[in-house]
């Protein structure tokens, strides 16, 4: 055994107690250092180390000995002097087992070092990423160790950079803890330079309000970026979908206007405009300002094609797909509104194609070919949405997985800006599918995983409801690409089909579309049903007689139009004894004034309306349907979830039909249950549908009798039979994809 005394007169020694810690030999180093200690009992760095090897053994209580035993007989100079270079010490071996990620010792040294110098902010914040690490962090964390007060006195300097790192972590692992919105409040001081903050922040703030669903805490974390970046009109338009979502509405709107004012370019104006109509559209009663809204969208649309190219960055382009949302939603006018869709869409692309050359060159499946193999493949199907959770796509979509012939067909399942896969997803698409991934964000790890996957048709179910999932359909990693369900076709040249049946667009409907329009035989839309739970509403507690007619509408603020709603007032002006329940998501008080004022201009007593509130399930929802005798539709844009509801509650439906995808779901689902009672052609049917079926109470039961019995023969319930006829179309489009490249 070498011993300090027989190398007293060799420089090394140390350099082998190095050496043994490095091995992990802390037995024979500490035996070195308790030898010099002997020799040298003045050289307080002696007891530093044996400390740090007794403490890599496990000996807690031994190390804090020698560590003290160091500190003893000196005066409060020297013992600040001694603690640094402890400290330093300990630091060293900490950042050691961080570079090998032992994360565990490293945050055991760590928490030592905080006993021995308590106010090291550095230090606090290398042991909240080390909580991290090893995944034990939790909220009370950040209040324990006081490293919330300590950044909100600003006496301690912390290190930017590390700041920056363990903010960016925290919010990624826990951002739902209640004490984030102070630990970010209490970051701010420290900010340099800002921007790199409200960037993290900001990131963060998006994964929060639509990962997570939480856009209430979504704004706190944007409000706070503001004080570092009050005119940050990045920040600020976020901000605005944020209040809109939480039910903010003042407030969105509010900020949406301010965005508008400082927009600069005409994407950026007519992405900010866009936020202007969804905050009135959302909030229900700003249907004048809307209308000038949607009039000034469309000149500035028009603008952005006349003058194009323009100079914009990929957040502005991404913004572009956005840009055009709400106009069906005002205008049942197809052969005006698809144009500008197709030709804002062509734009973007191209623009996505020139500032994202090299993610095209890497991901677009014509730059990377695969050998073409038979037709009798077994097909690989990649389902890319936001919604496949407890969301009107997914409470659709989820049929189809369940359905797939598994032998023909590998299904995969892309959910973007998902935190985590709940049970309605884990039952329906993570079983159902091959393999899924669940992206917090859609960026190129989406183009990797669809590339590595060898992907043969991806089938977006999203449209342009989510402008990430745009950028990667631009890029187009998949041969195939197809549009189904979501909003409408994106208009993006990089789509090939679009899914539709005989009904949901008329004939000439491939003349304002530039994919290609593919019509399954019977339906484009199949479910097998829906769970229903107990109802929460009684006619008594809602002071209407059992004998009276009630009408019910059930759509959110975006499909509530003024012309519409005038005719549902005249119908209930027509019908005695008659009452409208009316229930959506929007601002509660501006939609009882909008109901209100548009009743008392058609002449209809206001003590015939009921707002309802908002159910705590879909199952809930759906079983208060039962309390309406007749549901009225929405023009110009029908419902299409709520009318499979409907019909499959068996409750008679009146919808007016018009001519673009959003006019026609309700009646191709109407006709392939085999229900004609109650499609309007026009303003003036669609009220006298309303007027006869709220008099006739046998055409009403007829109507559910004919509800009931379709469960057992309709093509809208056999989802078993559309899936096959999906496939049938997935295999045509390979056979005439292969056929095209051969």
């Amino acid at each position: 055994m070498t011993d300090v005394n027989s190398i007293a007169n060799i420089d090394n020694w140390q350099y082998q107690a190095h050496q043994l810690l490095i091995q992990g030999d802390y037995t024979m180093a500490a035996s070195l250092y308790e030898q010099a200690i002997e020799a040298e009992p003045d050289v307080k760095s002696h007891y530093w180390y044996l400390g740090l090897l007794l403490l890599l053994q496990g000996q807690e209580t031994e190390a804090q000995t020698a560590w003290w035993l160091g500190m003893a007989q000196g005066d409060p100079e020297k013992v600040e002097l001694w603690t640094s270079d402890l400290v330093k010490v300990l630091q060293t071996e900490a950042e050691r087992r961080e570079s090998f990620a032992d994360y565990q010792m490293a945050w055991a040294i760590r928490q030592h070092m905080r006993q021995v110098s308590p106010r090291d902010i550095n230090n606090l914040l290398h042991i909240i990423q080390l909580s991290i690490n090893v995944e034990k962090f939790t909220d009370e964390d950040l209040t324990s160790l006081g490293i919330i007060n300590f950044l909100s006195t600003e006496e301690l300097v912390a290190d930017a950079n590390l700041l920056l790192q363990v903010l960016e972590s925290i919010l990624d692992y826990a951002p739902g803890e209640p004490s984030i919105l102070k630990f970010v409040e209490a970051c701010l001081g420290h900010a340099h330079p800002p921007e790199a903050f409200t960037d993290v922040i900001m990131l963060a703030a998006i994964s929060i309000a639509y990962s997570l669903r939480r856009p209430t805490l979504a704004s706190d974390l944007a409000e706070l970026c503001l004080r570092l970046e009050p005119k940050n009109i990045k920040i600020l338009m976020h901000l605005a979908a944020f209040y809109q979502d939480s039910r903010q509405y003042s407030k969105g709107i509010e900020t949406a206007k301010l965005c508008y004012t400082l927009a600069k370019t005409l994407p950026e104006q007519a992405f900010a405009n866009s936020i202007i109509i969804r905050s009135f559209m959302s909030a229900t009663g700003y249907w004048e300002e809307s209308c000038l809204a949607v009039q000034r969208q469309c000149w500035l649309l028009n603008s952005i094609i006349k003058h194009w190219p323009l100079n914009i960055d990929g957040v502005s382009t991404l913004r572009l797909f956005l840009s055009t949302f709400f106009l069906p939603y005002f205008t049942d006018n197809p052969s005006y509104n698809r144009p500008i869709q197709n030709k804002i869409s062509q734009l973007a692309q191209n623009n996505i194609e020139i500032i994202s050359k090299e993610l095209v060159a890497e991901y677009r499946f014509s730059s990377v070919p695969r050998p073409l193999k038979a037709s009798s493949k077994v097909l690989k199907i990649g389902y890319i949405s936001h919604c496949l959770r407890k969301h009107s796509v997914g409470w659709i979509s989820r049929w189809i997985f369940q359905h797939h012939n598994r032998e023909q067909f590998q299904i995969y399942a892309y959910m973007i800006n998902q935190s985590h896969i709940g049970d309605f997803s884990q039952q329906w698409f993570v079983k159902n599918a091959y393999t899924t991934y669940v992206f917090k964000l859609a960026g190129t790890e989406v183009l990797e995983r669809i590339q590595q996957d060898e992907i043969d048709i991806i089938v977006d179910l999203d449209s342009i409801t989510l402008d990430s999932s745009c950028q990667i359909l631009a890029i187009k990693p998949a041969p195939i690409q197809v549009t189904w369900l979501g909003w409408d076709a994106s208009g993006l040249p990089s789509i090939d089909y679009f899914i539709a049946d005989p009904y949901v667009l008329p004939d000439s409907a491939q003349d304002y579309y530039t994919e290609t329009i593919w019509r399954l035989p019977q339906t484009y839309v199949a479910v097998d049903g829906f769970e229903v739970g107990v109802p929460s509403l009684r006619r008594d507690l809602l002071n209407i007689n059992s004998d009276a007619v009630v009408y019910f509408v059930t759509q959110k603020g975006y499909k509530r139009h003024l012309d519409n709603a005038r005719l549902q007032m005249r119908i209930l002006k027509e019908v005695p004894n008659s009452y409208l329940l009316v229930k959506g998501e929007a601002d509660k008080e501006n939609t009882k004034t909008f109901f209100e004022q548009v009743a008392e201009e058609e002449g209809v007593a206001c003590d015939r309306l009921r707002f309802l509130p908002f159910e705590v399930s879909e199952e809930v929802h759906r079983a208060n349907l039962g309390i309406a005798d007749i549901v009225l539709d929405t023009y110009p844009y029908n419902g299409a979830t709520t009318t499979l509801e409907t019909l499959w509650m068996g409750i008679p439906l009146v919808t007016r039909v018009g001519q673009q995808f959003a006019a026609r779901n309700s009646y191709t689902m109407m006709m392939n249950v085999g229900v004609t009672e109650g499609i309007a052609w026009t303003d003036e049917e669609y009220v006298e549908w309303g007027v006869r079926l709220g008099k006739d109470a046998a055409l009403r039961q007829q109507i559910a009798w004919k509800l009931r019995q379709s469960r057992q023969t309709a093509p809208l319930w056999n989802a078993k039979q559309f899936t096959r006829e999906m496939e049938k179309a997935y295999g045509q489009m390979w056979q005439r994809y292969v056929e095209s490249s051969q």
